[in-house]
């Protein structure tokens, strides 16, 4: 294991940093469940982590993978939805952390602005105020619903739901939503484990507004934050724009080419350097 940079080489990387952002004119942010760490989100990729949030399924030693699956909604719906409705109910209370704000005014900095990936389903970007035009949810969001069937390809607004839960059972109490066009389940619009019934359909949309932002885009840079490996799908995608990539990650901040920064510390810690950083420089004669 390489020791951590010094203060002065972190210095020399936040320097790096904003160099990087005055010589681009598109910002790609791409994110995933580090950025809602900072903002006092659990991470529910991890066994131990959920089943401290959960009791329930930790004594039923019920895996993330068999509790974020559509037969979990088949098997045990009160249960599948106490989990889900909980984490809904948890998204809408939350306030986003500080790194957002710097995000958001890194981007106003370059001409095409900015655009997000994201694997988290929480919706915090647009909590945020990011332009939900601008994001995309590769794995869907959990502010959305759609049959569990699924009767159609038809996708609509949770808003409606307010799930109670009762905590220590991880079991939802009320009325769970249902299809409005059969009356079956209805399930997240996430892309859930083992699942051939997510609809897709909000989620291409995204992917085509983002395509027509990277066109004309010349001078990308892509700030990645609390990507992991254990399910790579943000790392990779950033890796796959051929971009200078700056990658802030506490534990896994290893870059693999020499136009990348590496910043070994959370979201909230990288983002607050960059932003000194920037000030420095435009301050600098």
């Amino acid at each position: 294991m390489s020791s951590p940079p010094s203060p002065l080489e972190l210095e020399d990387r936040f320097a790096r940093c904003a160099r990087l952002i005055s010589q681009a004119d598109g910002l790609l942010v791409t994110a995933g469940a580090g950025l809602g760490v900072d903002s006092g989100l659990p991470d529910f990729r991890g066994n131990e982590g959920m089943w401290r949030a959960y009791p329930a399924l930790g004594r039923a030693r019920m895996s993330f993978a068999e509790i974020a699956s559509p037969h979990a909604f088949h098997a045990r719906p009160r249960l599948a939805w106490g989990f889900y409705g909980h984490r809904l109910a948890l998204y809408r209370r939350t306030l986003p952390g500080p790194g957002f704000a710097i995000l958001s005014a890194i981007g106003r900095r370059l001409p095409a602005g900015l655009f997000v990936f994201t694997s988290n389903v929480d919706g915090q970007f647009q909590r945020a105020g990011f332009d939900p035009e601008r994001i995309v949810e590769c794995h869907g969001s959990i502010h959305h619903l759609q049959c569990l069937m699924p009767c159609r390809d038809t996708i609509w607004s949770a808003d409606g739901f307010v799930p109670a839960v009762d905590d220590d059972a991880c079991e939802l109490l009320d009325e769970a939503p249902r299809c409005p066009h059969c009356g079956a389940l209805a399930r997240p619009n996430i892309l859930m484990f083992n699942d051939d019934g997510w609809i897709e359909e909000r989620t291409r949309m995204q992917w085509s507004r983002f395509d027509a932002w990277r066109r004309p885009v010349e001078r990308l840079l892509v700030i990645e934050i609390g990507a992991g490996t254990a399910i790579p799908s943000v790392r990779l995608f950033g890796e796959e724009q051929h971009a200078p990539l700056i990658r802030i990650n506490p534990t896994e901040a290893k870059t693999a080419t020499d136009r990348g920064v590496s910043l070994p510390m959370t979201g909230a810690e990288a983002l607050s350097g960059i932003e000194r950083a920037l000030i420095r420089a435009a301050r600098s004669p």
